[in-house]
């Protein structure tokens, strides 16, 4: 497999979790109708159900891929995901469609894993971080254009066919996969399936203070993009008015964080993952700050909200790509036991940040902004003290230049 092939295949993977979140928030109103629900943060629940499915069953996929190699486990989950898209696509009732949902985010977990783990079999260092920056240009096209899809299933056809759509594109990417992609992990690197070995990896990943300094980071910005995502239909509907307009601003803002992977891939070799990313979550902060400052004040108009959100989100951008391969630099012997935590971590907790932010929503954008700005706040909180209050430095540990292969 070709260079280009590989990273367009890592962003299919990443893609079917940005298809199974972002197309569903047009249609979010219409399952609302339709399975008889009586409170609009309600249907927030489609999306966090999702999100906490895909969070935990990350701790299992590392084990298993350590185990027994990355393309059968990874084959395995994008069946799930398969199955349980169309289970979705079957539901009579809410109950019914959340338990799928949480199931077809068991299935998407595998994705998540195991990109990154393949992804580190096969790079490190500032190599690696291009890589996912690259594939993030190609993935970040889905959250551009999922809505617009979403948009399009509903007007011409019932909510349900959004879910079959999800279950077409997982078969593709299972086909893609089973025909193209080589086992990466080395036969040397098998683990096996055991409490000790798994509990010494996780320790190991816990207790390295980069790794899971950055992780904390990582989810508590996370946060802020999941509390966005849970009440974006609502915000643009009911807080601005602008409900015509949501498909469209929604891919620029999503565009922002595309363009911001695109320039990291440019840049982050000679700048360095950590004076990037630290430069980028002040940005992200500032952002925040003044885009809580205009809703507060009553100066928000959809033209504001699209300006700053998509500022922000160009921030966020540069600091997941850079904060993800920052925290898996130091693992890479473990690097299936160590996407498996991290990944558990950064999506539970960010689903559940994201969920109490969502679920604040009064119909003004002023919660949101000021969870983005207190979230965005804590994460530069857990930066400081992972780097011991050094910033903008260019390796580990605050001098030694990072690895680039």
């Amino acid at each position: 497999m070709g260079f280009a092939q590989f990273v367009a295949l890592i962003a299919a993977m990443m893609a079917t979790n940005a298809l199974a979140i972002d197309s569903m928030l047009p249609a979010l109103p219409q399952i609302s109708q339709s399975l008889g629900l009586t409170a609009d943060n309600q249907r927030q629940w489609v999306i966090t159900a999702y999100l906490l499915g895909f969070g935990a069953a990350q701790i299992a996929y590392g084990s298993l891929a350590d185990r027994y190699g990355r393309k059968p486990v990874l084959l395995a989950g994008l069946a799930l995901y398969v199955l349980f898209s169309l289970a979705c696509a079957l539901t009579t009732s809410f109950e019914m469609l959340l338990a799928a949902r949480a199931l077809t985010g068991v299935g998407a977990a595998a994705t998540r894993v195991l990109s990154v783990s393949i992804v580190r079999d096969c790079y490190s260092g500032r190599r690696m971080a291009q890589v996912m920056s690259l594939s993030f240009i190609v993935f970040l096209a889905v959250p551009i254009v999922a809505p617009s899809i979403g948009q399009a299933i509903v007007l011409v056809a019932p909510w349900r066919w959004i879910f079959g759509v999800m279950a077409v594109f997982g078969a593709a990417v299972i086909a893609w996969t089973a025909l193209k992609l080589p086992e990466t992990l080395h036969p040397e690197d098998r683990t096996p399936i055991s409490p000790k070995a798994i509990l010494g990896a996780f320790r190991t990943a816990l207790t390295d203070r980069v790794a899971m300094g950055y992780t904390i980071a990582a989810t508590l910005v996370l946060a802020g993009l999941f509390g966005f995502i849970n009440s974006a239909q609502q915000v643009f509907v009911d807080a601005l008015g602008a409900g015509e307009w949501f498909t469209i601003i929604f891919a620029g803002i999503a565009g922002g964080i595309a363009l911001a992977s695109l320039v990291n891939a440019r840049i982050v070799e000679r700048l360095g993952m950590r004076k990037v990313s630290h430069v980028a979550l002040i940005g992200f902060i500032a952002f925040a700050g003044v885009h809580a400052v205009v809703a507060h004040t009553q100066h928000e108009t959809v033209w504001t909200f699209a300006l700053l959100q998509g500022g922000m989100m160009f921030c966020f951008g540069l600091v997941m790509s850079n904060f993800g391969a920052i925290a898996m630099e130091p693992l890479g012997h473990i690097a299936g036991a160590a996407a498996s935590l991290q990944g558990f971590v950064t999506t539970i907790g960010g689903a559940l940040g994201g969920f109490l932010i969502g679920q604040l929503f009064d119909g003004t954008v002023g919660p949101l902004t000021l969870g983005f700005f207190g979230f965005g706040l804590a994460g530069l909180i857990a930066v400081l003290v992972t780097e011991k209050g050094r910033l903008f430095q260019t390796g580990p540990g605050g001098g030694a230049p990072e690895m680039a292969h």
